[in-house]
């Protein structure tokens, strides 16, 4: 049974994703705030997070962002917050996707099959010029260096790789990414290539994905 964890101080908010999840077959666990949070993770081993920004003892993107340089678990932000500027922010600091409160139980659920269907595929390592790139793992290795990318940096990187050399429009993206396109926000795949871009960076690999200007990217 995969594992769900919401960390959400309001209670009621709390009982019910409990209900939700537990009723779709998911193992549900809660916390009211960020104490101890980081360490209950690590022991809980959850397959996805739901994660509010505005949390007490803390601040839920930030948390986010510091959780994100030592694991690569799925990460949903819920939250009250209806704001561009946060969306953008909570991808851009490794956010998987992004869903507002109150939101509608079956577009939640989705977004989370999603996810976790894309968790349990499973991949071979691929190879990209002189990097390897495990597919499970989230991981970017060339020699004794590497990059973790987040889930949907991965899936970006995948699809553009097994489309090398071919225009990839934003619509095959985003529906790769969310198997639903009408449910995406284009800003998150532009966050998303940023970083993927800047992480390619990191590892010798400059300037290789191409933006094709009304048509889409391209890796060369």
């Amino acid at each position: 049974m995969q594992k769900i964890l919401a960390i959400d101080d309001d209670e009621t908010i709390l009982e019910e994703l409990k209900s939700l999840l537990s009723n779709a077959g998911y193992q549900f666990f809660g916390l009211k705030n960020l104490n101890q949070a980081e360490e209950q993770i690590f022991k809980l081993k959850p397959d996805l997070i739901l994660l509010d920004i505005q949390i007490p003892m803390g601040n839920g993107e930030l948390f986010l962002k510091n959780l994100r340089k030592k694991t690569n678990v799925p990460i949903i932000m819920v939250t009250s917050k209806n704001t561009e500027v946060d969306e953008v922010l909570s991808m851009s600091y490794g956010a998987d996707d992004y869903i507002t409160k109150p939101y509608n139980p079956t577009i939640l659920l989705l977004r989370i099959q999603t996810i976790l269907r894309r968790k349990d595929q499973n991949f071979s390592t691929l190879t990209y010029r002189d990097i390897q790139v495990n597919v499970q793992k989230g991981m970017l290795t060339k020699g004794e260096k590497e990059i973790i990318l987040t889930k949907n940096e991965m899936i970006i990187f995948t699809y553009l790789l097994q489309n090398q050399g071919k225009i990839v429009t934003r619509d095959e993206l985003m529906t790769d990414l969310w198997n639903n396109a009408e449910y995406v926000n284009d800003n998150a795949l532009t966050v998303n290539i940023s970083r993927l871009r800047s992480k390619l960076e990191e590892i010798g690999q400059k300037d290789v994905i191409e933006t094709r200007k009304g048509q889409g990217y391209l890796l060369l």
